[in-house]
């Protein structure tokens, strides 16, 4: 993990946005490890015996030229797809696979081997076949490849660390850069903490979509802040990495394709069989070659083709579906055809990961919803993790004293890497803030009628055009009698907590008391108000920028008792995750007969540097995406 351990100060009240940031090399950390394989995969020229199939051979790259010669044997065994057929191997390591035009080849890594990766880290694994190449768009799309070629071989390096059954794998949500100082700020954010990590050499990184932000040009950007990553790259589609001019969802991510790889594969790493899907549809460009929108749906021919390569897993593996968009999420189901997808996974040991909506959220199997219930899932079957985002709430927010935007998410979590760590055929999960260690996991704040009044007005007052004198907030950690008198409650933000999870408070050293939990996932509609809110992190993006949530899969929270005493009081907050491991935080909060005492016009300074800035946050850049759109 990172040696950086910055803990969230303020920058200096007015501290101006940085301008610009230039792209240098990528963050000192870890050298990328030694053992990578750099390489390609070979295509033998010439005119193929059936220009119907395609024809090839995975080996064993023994001298690691990319190339088959003649004392390297063919693997058997192994997975080959063209998007639609699933095959295996024969004994000699040859494949078969009917060909199609535009269709991507690609081959499933098994346990004990290594994908070659190029210069940037990024696996090597798939060839295009485009006869045409792709029709005219911005970005390019995919070259004219000819003709189907005589062969496509997919050479593997032998790799014993990629059969462990001990692995960390890091997937990275929503990098989604808009811009090269947003790149930047990617790169000196959690990219440098994944960079400096040495813990994934075997099992490599996933960018789980929304790589970039439109701009498909920035890609070769992307690809140098990842590449001093200790382990291979792999890449999900989202929707913003889509060509928006494509007249149709066939063709929206050629650009892609031809930068990173397939839209949809799979890989074995360890006991774990994992799957990325593209679970976004494109309608079509608008006139003028402009964003037609989408659908969060997996197609027939992916669930056809998950189908027919899961039938090559043994159902003692745990099966990873990752998928920019995740299938549920707090608020809905979130997929559409959602229980087509659970239909095709029903029996396994599988869980699902997704990101797109800049949410961190940890919901279990047996959870259920009203909403997901109305969406057509009753009960959830499979562990859905969401992902948090790289960019945070998009880098929006105040500058922190690296110059990096806060970029609190709408559940209150911060940018940061979900990392599974896998034993077997088991998984655990965890989240690592950017710039902090992996025991940061709770965010302490006060919600009272105060607080809560002020964010209304608040809210209205910088989404309305900021006219006029601006509302004030008063001390944040400060309860009067009036307050007391209404609900107030200490909250605990518990950004790994799920339904699973326990939180005890203690005040002033007493009996601990255990927190209610917002959203218990026990069948209610969603808790949505600014009483389900978190103070800590809505308080600063409703002071600067970023979207604000009033709903929150993981906010714990305790009625402050109306019989206190005045004068400042201590919490300790012990949470527990359902693996059993414990988190604990401290707040200090004042109590007073006072209510004008509230209507201070500045934060306190005395709350713990884990928890908050001292001074109020200044004024950071405007948020550049489409909130609506994610």
């Amino acid at each position: 993990m990172s040696p950086r351990s910055t803990r969230l100060t303020c920058a200096v009240a007015g501290l101006a946005p940085i301008a610009g940031l230039f792209l240098l090399a990528p963050s000192a950390g870890a050298a990328p490890s030694s053992d990578l394989y750099t390489g390609h995969v070979e295509v033998v020229r010439g005119a193929a015996a059936d220009p119907e199939v395609l024809t090839g051979t995975v080996f064993h790259d023994r001298d690691e030229d990319s190339t088959q010669d003649k004392r390297e044997k063919g693997i058997a065994g192994v997975t080959v797809s063209n998007g639609r057929d699933v095959v295996t191997t024969d004994g000699k390591g040859r494949y078969s696979v009917p060909a199609f035009d535009d269709m991507t080849v690609f081959v499933t890594q098994p346990a004990g081997y290594q994908v070659p990766v190029d210069e940037h880290r990024i696996a090597q694994f798939s060839y295009n076949h485009s006869p045409e190449g792709s029709p005219e768009l911005k970005f390019g799309g995919i070259p004219a490849t000819g003709p189907l070629p005589k062969a496509v071989n997919f050479p593997l390096a032998k790799d014993k660390a990629t059969a462990k059954p001990g692995q960390s794998c890091p997937i990275a949500a929503d990098t989604q850069t808009y811009t090269m100082q947003q790149v930047g700020w990617a790169r000196d954010g959690a990219v440098a903490d994944l960079m400096a990590r040495d813990d994934y050499a075997s099992c490599g990184i996933l960018l789980l979509g929304d790589n970039v932000g439109d701009d498909l040009s920035l890609y070769p950007a992307l690809k140098d802040i990842y590449s001093g990553a200790n382990g291979p790259i792999r890449m999900a589609p989202g929707n913003h990495d889509m060509d928006y001019d494509a007249a149709d969802d066939a063709h929206a991510l050629d650009t892609f394709r031809d930068e990173v790889g397939p839209g949809y594969f799979s890989y074995d790493v360890g006991q774990a069989h994992v799957v990325v899907l593209d679970n976004i549809v494109y309608n079509g460009a608008k006139e003028g070659g402009k964003n037609g929108g989408y659908a969060e749906a997996v197609d027939a021919q992916q669930l056809a083709w998950l189908e027919a390569d899961l039938a090559e897993v043994p159902r003692s593996r745990l099966v990873v579906v990752a998928a920019h968009a995740p299938i549920v999420d707090h608020r809905m189901v979130v997929t559409d055809n959602a229980s087509a997808l659970y239909d095709v996974l029903r029996g396994r040991n599988a869980v699902t990961v997704g990101g797109h909506t800049h949410m961190l959220e940890n919901l279990l199997p047996g959870d259920t919803r009203e909403e997901w219930a109305a969406g057509g899932v009753p009960e959830l079957e499979h562990t859905q993790l969401v992902a948090g985002a790289v960019s945070g709430n998009w880098y929006s927010g105040g500058l922190d004293e690296q110059g990096l935007p806060y970029a609190f998410m709408t559940d209150g979590a911060r940018p940061g890497v979900l990392t599974l760590e896998l034993d077997g055929n088991e998984f655990s999960e965890r989240y690592t803030i950017r710039g902090e260690s992996d025991d940061l996991q709770l965010a302490l704040g006060v919600n009272a009628p105060h607080w809560r009044d002020w964010a209304a007005k608040q809210l209205e007052w910088r989404d309305g055009g900021k006219v006029g004198t601006a509302p004030a907030l008063g001390d944040e950690r400060l309860v009067s009698a009036e307050d007391l008198a209404g609900d107030s409650w200490l909250t605990a933000n518990f950004y790994a907590g799920s339904s699973g999870s326990r939180v005890e408070v203690s005040i002033d050293g007493g009996a601990a008391a255990e927190a209610e939990h917002t959203q218990p996932m026990a069948g209610e509609a969603i808790a949505d108000g600014w009483e389900y809110s978190d103070p800590f992190a809505a308080t600063r993006n409703l002071l600067t920028s970023g979207g604000v949530t009033r709903s929150n899969a993981h906010l714990w929270r305790l009625p402050i008792p109306a019989d206190l005493d005045a004068g400042t009081h201590t919490a300790e907050v012990t949470a527990t995750d359902h693996h059993g491991r414990e988190f604990t935080e401290t707040l200090r909060f004042t109590v007073t007969d006072e209510r004008s005492a509230a209507r201070a016009t500045v934060l306190r300074g005395d709350v713990p540097s884990k928890n908050a800035p001292a001074q109020p946050l200044p004024s950071g850049p405007a948020d550049p995406a489409e909130r609506a759109a994610q």
